[in-house]
């Protein structure tokens, strides 16, 4: 970033104007500077979220037709910084949904004691398309922020004399804006003092990196295992919806599902499995994705015909991958003048649902950087690094072991083994089976009965705690223990259909 006067605001140029890049625009003109967000869809805003959901041709956002969370984290930095925004999302129907409540409902008890921070876990019921809408609405109505739609950025404007890195390891390219292509074929060049990139999974930030001759923007990309399809469903005048417990979902090995909360009484239900599971893959059709909701007992009494009606087709998404970009090698960004944020820098399995709330985190993470280095390029580079490594790898690293352990699993029952066979033939036990049936005997069933556990699930569900810090926790690690040891003493909880059960339930619909 240049020099600029302390009374002057920085001119902050994002590109993309999905959740990220509005988020990115909130939080940065809350903060004093100048925001121009230029989206590359030349699509209007609808009269409202009805319209939204039914006609909002958001192309380069293929994310915003399926399940979304809105996590505890997400709704904290609303409340705090933007109250007047969660108050549109919540005239709009969106509905906050408390620790509390889930507690009560998943322990069905009477005598629960809950703690002051109890109410730091809320999150909030809402359509990603609703989400979006209302996020725009107030950004536009603000008067702070430049919105262009149908503009296309095709590269940047670097300076002709590169900045020398204070370390001398080297020149590294200065951004000082960007190019843009309008939406009648007209090119112009737009300054800023930093860009943001926001575009998404789909970002060309490598193309232009090479152009302007940084060093080469380095990836590293891991399949998520699963495909996953979605649908809408609407809460039928009159009728009362199931209650919410403390997990929404679960994972059964061969297939993962998910119960999505949304406003104006709108949920979603969403299902995974394994991309090479031809029979599952059925579920991409409307008749076996009813099937099989009705197969599931979490699922069944939402998809009651007595309780809703489906308001939408199933909706699917492949080829999802965990993938980091390092933008920041060495101590060293690849250029000065440009970070990229959200899902342009780190995307991870979208069924954790934790896009868009790591987006407004990064988000806080870029004006903090700011604040503390306005005039730097360099030391803001490295403190805005250094945060996402602190605040949001954490989330990536543990949704990859996450992954490769579940797809592990799915190869296991493939070929018919126990994967929480954890004694081996010597005695010997296999750790990561072990850990395996810990989770799967000790702390899930233990959170339908024991407060402190649900609440430190809760706790790092809704990143208000590191993903790590769970079961490095003595006293929790002592509760799951305790659990696990009563396994035999507990009558199974039936999640769901075997595999076998689910491919027939699939082939008769």
């Amino acid at each position: 970033m240049t020099a600029i006067s302390a009374e002057a605001r920085h001119h902050i140029v994002v590109v993309g104007g999905s959740v990220a890049g509005l988020g990115a625009a909130l939080v940065l003109a809350g903060e004093g500077h100048r925001v121009t967000v230029l989206e590359r869809d030349a699509t209007p805003l609808p009269a409202g979220p009805l319209e939204a959901f039914e006609s909002w041709d958001r192309r380069g956002s293929p994310q915003t037709r399926h399940s979304h969370a809105f996590l505890a984290r997400l709704h904290g930095i609303l409340r705090r910084r933007a109250p007047d925004l969660l108050a549109k999302l919540l005239e709009h129907g969106a509905e906050e949904i408390c620790f509390t409540d889930m507690a009560r409902n998943a322990l069905q008890r009477d005598d629960l004691e809950f703690l002051p921070e109890d109410e730091e876990i809320k999150l909030l019921a809402c359509r990603r398309i609703t989400f979006e809408w209302v996020l725009r609405r107030f950004v536009l109505d603000t008067g702070l922020v430049v919105f262009r739609d149908g503009v296309e950025v095709r590269g940047l404007l670097a300076a002709q004399d590169a900045t020398r890195d204070g370390d001398g390891t080297g020149e590294i390219p200065h951004v000082r804006g960007v190019h843009l292509t309008l939406g009648d074929g007209t090119s112009e060049t737009l300054e800023a003092d930093l860009v943001l990139d926001a575009s998404g999974r789909r970002s060309k930030l490598h193309h232009w990196l090479e152009e302007i001759g940084a060093k080469p923007l380095e990836k590293d990309s891991e399949p998520c295992g699963i495909f996953y399809c979605s649908r809408f469903y609407r809460t039928l005048d009159g009728a009362e919806k199931p209650e919410l417990g403390g997990i929404m979902g679960s994972d059964l090995g061969y297939m993962k599902y998910g119960i999505f909360p949304g406003d104006a009484g709108i949920f979603s239900i969403t299902l995974c499995a394994s991309p090479h599971d031809v029979e599952l893959r059925k579920i991409l059709k409307t008749g076996q994705f009813e099937a099989a909701t009705t197969a599931l007992p979490a699922t069944r009494e939402w998809v009651d015909p007595n309780v809703s009606a489906p308001i939408s087709d199933v909706h699917a998404m492949g080829n999802l991958k965990n993938t980091r970009a390092w933008f920041v090698r060495d101590g060293a960004p690849l250029a000065t003048g440009l970070f990229p944020i959200g899902d342009a820098l780190i995307h991870t399995n979208p069924i954790n649902g934790r896009g868009c709330t790591l987006a407004f985190v990064n988000a806080e993470l870029v004006a903090d950087a700011i604040a503390a280095h306005p005039d730097a390029p360099m030391p803001f580079a490295r403190a805005l690094d250094a945060a996402i490594e602190r605040e949001i790898v954490p989330w990536y690293e543990s949704t990859l072991q996450q992954d490769r352990d579940a797809i592990e699993v799915t190869r296991a029952q493939e070929r018919g083994e126990d994967p929480f066979a954890y004694q081996r033939e010597d005695d010997t036990v296999d750790m990561r089976k072990y850990m395996r049936a810990l989770i799967r005997d000790g702390l899930l069933p233990a959170m339908r009965e024991d407060l402190t556990l649900l609440r430190a699930f809760m706790r790092v569900f809704n990143l208000l705690e590191a993903p790590a810090d769970l079961m490095k926790d003595p006293k929790i690690l002592q509760r799951v223990l305790a659990s696990f040891e009563k396994r035999g003493e507990r009558e199974d909880v039936a999640n769901g259909p075997s595999r076998a059960e689910m491919v027939g339930y699939l082939a008769s619909a």
